[in-house]
C-alpha cells in the first residue's frame, strides 16, 4: 500500500484554499496535513476538498490563531487530539487508517524571539510543549506512526542557510535542538526528509521580510515528517515544493511530502 503524505503550514486555510486544491490536483497525496489554519473549525472551507475526492478529515480549528488538519481521501478511523500544554491551543490532531498506521499532525509553538525560558514565556511554552510530546510518545512505547507538522525548529546545520550566525536565533539553538532530539529518541522516530534527502542545504520556510528571498536564499527546514522505525526500514521518498513560495500571496512555509511503501 502507497500513501503519499504532505504537510503544510498554510498561514490562512481561509485565503489559500485555491492553492491547497491546486496541490491537491497537482501531486495527488492521499492525505494533506495542515497548520495554522487561522480559522474556527466550522467556518474551514471543506467542499471544494471533498469534490476533488478528500472526503475524510479531522479538523481542530481557532479562530485567527493556531488550528490543524488531517484532509484525507483514505477513510479515518479513529481520530482526535491532545490538548499540549493544557491552553486550549489548537496546536494537534490525529488519525488511525485502517491498516493500522497512525498519522499525528503537530503545529509546536514558534517560542517568540529571546531564546530564554525565565524571560519570554513564549520561548518556555515552546520547551513545555516538546517535553509534554517526549513524555507522551515515551509512555506509549509506538509503532506504526508517522508524525509530521511545523515543529519550528532546524535540528541540522544544513538546515538553515548560516549554522553560525542562526545558532543563537530562535529555531535553531542548542536547547531546542537537543529537546527536539529527546522527542524523536522517545518515539522511535526516524527524520523522513533527511533520510531520502541526506545532503545539502535544505529549506521549507522563508521569511516574509526577505522580499528576494530567491536571491537571498535565507531559509530554515522547519517543517517535518518522521516515522517510527518500522515504517523508515520501509521503501520511501521526499521532496520540498519549493516553487509554492513563488505562489502569488504565497505562506511563508511550503509543501513537504513522503511517500511511504506501508
Amino acid at each position: 500500500m502507497n500513501i503519499k503524505i504532505a504537510t503544510w503550514n498554510i498561514n490562512s486555510i481561509r485565503l489559500r484554499e485555491d492553492q491547497v486544491c491546486s496541490v491537491l490536483n497537482q501531486h495527488q497525496p492521499d492525505i494533506i496535513c495542515l497548520q495554522e489554519l487561522k480559522s474556527a473549525t466550522e467556518s474551514v472551507p471543506t467542499s471544494r476538498f471533498e469534490n476533488l475526492g478528500y472526503k475524510y478529515r479531522v479538523i481542530r480549528g481557532q479562530k485567527s490563531y493556531n488550528g490543524v488538519a488531517i484532509i484525507s481521501r483514505i477513510p479515518l478511523m479513529e481520530t482526535g487530539f491532545c490538548d499540549y500544554c493544557a491552553k486550549g491551543d489548537a496546536r494537534h490532531v490525529f488519525a488511525r487508517l485502517n491498516n493500522g498506521v497512525e498519522i499525528q499532525n503537530f503545529y509546536v509553538p514558534a517560542g517568540g524571539d529571546v531564546a530564554d525560558r525565565e524571560s519570554n514565556e513564549k520561548f518556555a511554552h515552546k520547551l513545555d510543549f516538546l517535553q509534554e510530546m517526549k513524555n507522551n510518545f515515551f509512555k506509549k512505547k509506538l509503532s506504526k506512526t508517522i508524525i509530521v507538522g511545523d515543529f519550528n525548529i532546524a535540528p541540522l546545520n544544513e538546515d538553515v542557510w548560516s549554522h553560525k550566525q542562526l545558532t543563537k536565533v530562535v529555531s535553531h539553538t542548542p536547547i531546542e535542538i537537543d529537546a527536539l532530539q529527546q522527542v524523536a529518541i522517545a518515539g522511535n522516530f526516524v527524520d523522513i526528509i533527511r533520510k531520502d534527502i541526506p545532503k545539502g542545504l535544505l529549506f521549507s520556510w522563508w521569511s516574509y521580510r526577505s522580499p528576494n528571498w530567491i536571491i537571498s536564499d535565507r531559509g530554515r527546514r522547519l517543517d517535518h515528517i518522521w516515522a517510527t522505525s518500522d515504517i523508515a526500514l520501509k521503501a520511501h521518498s521526499s521532496f520540498i515544493l519549493k516553487e509554492a513560495r513563488s505562489w502569488e500571496r504565497p505562506s511563508d512555509h511550503v509543501p513537504v511530502f513522503a511517500e511511504f511503501d506501508l
